[in-house]
């Protein structure tokens, strides 16, 4: 599995880069929380846009970014909104996902892009070479927040992601049985040592999945997600207890 060099940091070796998601709903909310989580020193900041309350007022949007940028000058910054259908927390139209993404990338503020893999293809692509033109990676995402595929279907989606040039491919599931978050790492595994040509992430969620989010270092999730104020996704513990574990699975490995 081959390594992604953005900025100073190189994904893919070592400990899991951590990502700190915002979830404030205002524009104070959100910088207020932004703040908090600049003092936890986070690898990545992913603004997830969904649950901002005026994510349809795309000046709004741009001119949270600049504020953030602000805020975070050496992290990398991630730009999400998380459709309803996967979790998010609002429902808009493919044209309005593609405009808001595009308007995100044209700022010249984020490192890296979020697209969901179950898009149409037209969509995909749209945003897809508009990153790739302006100098921002993709994270390519699916979520399942009822249940985790079997293996070959983990391994099945994250291999399309990579084949339609994402950056970093990233599954999230839900288990409902310990022999799911197996299925997971199991997954995890055979993608990085079979089939992975760039750094990929993968999550079971929820406290049953906690350890997918911890054995990084060990399966091959090149990235993992803390809590600063408040969680994006079930499972989620907090920035200093997870660092704290990642250094113990480091230096033992």
């Amino acid at each position: 599995m081959a390594t992604l060099q953005v900025k100073n940091m190189t994904i893919g070796e070592g400990k899991p880069k951590v990502i700190v998601p915002l979830v404030g709903k205002t524009s104070r909310e959100i910088l207020n929380e932004a703040e908090a989580v600049n003092r936890l020193k986070p690898d990545m900041v992913e603004w997830r846009v969904d649950c901002y309350n005026e994510v349809e007022n795309i000046q709004s949007v741009k001119d949270v970014l600049r504020e953030l940028r602000a805020i975070f000058s050496n992290e990398l910054l991630l730009f999400t909104f998380r459709s309803h259908k996967e979790g998010g927390n609002k429902v808009i139209s493919d044209d309005y996902y593609v405009e808001l993404n595009l308007a995100a990338i044209l700022t010249g503020q984020i490192d890296f892009i979020d697209i969901e893999l179950f898009n149409k293809e037209e969509v995909i692509k749209s945003i897809q070479e508009t990153a790739k033109a302006n100098g921002v990676y993709v994270i390519m995402s699916n979520h399942d927040f009822t249940k985790t595929p079997d293996k070959d279907e983990i391994i099945s989606r994250l291999r399309q992601m990579q084949e339609l040039g994402a950056d970093i491919p990233k599954i999230a599931v839900m288990p409902n049985s310990v022999q799911d978050v197996i299925t997971l790492l199991d997954a995890t595994y055979t993608m990085k040592t079979k089939y992975a040509d760039r750094p990929i992430i993968t999550i079971s969620m929820g406290a049953t999945g906690m350890i997918s989010r911890l054995a990084g270092e060990l399966f091959g999730s090149a990235f993992t997600f803390g809590a600063g104020k408040d969680i994006s996704a079930p499972g989620q513990i907090s920035v200093e207890e997870l660092k704290t574990v990642l250094d113990i699975f480091h230096k033992h490995l």
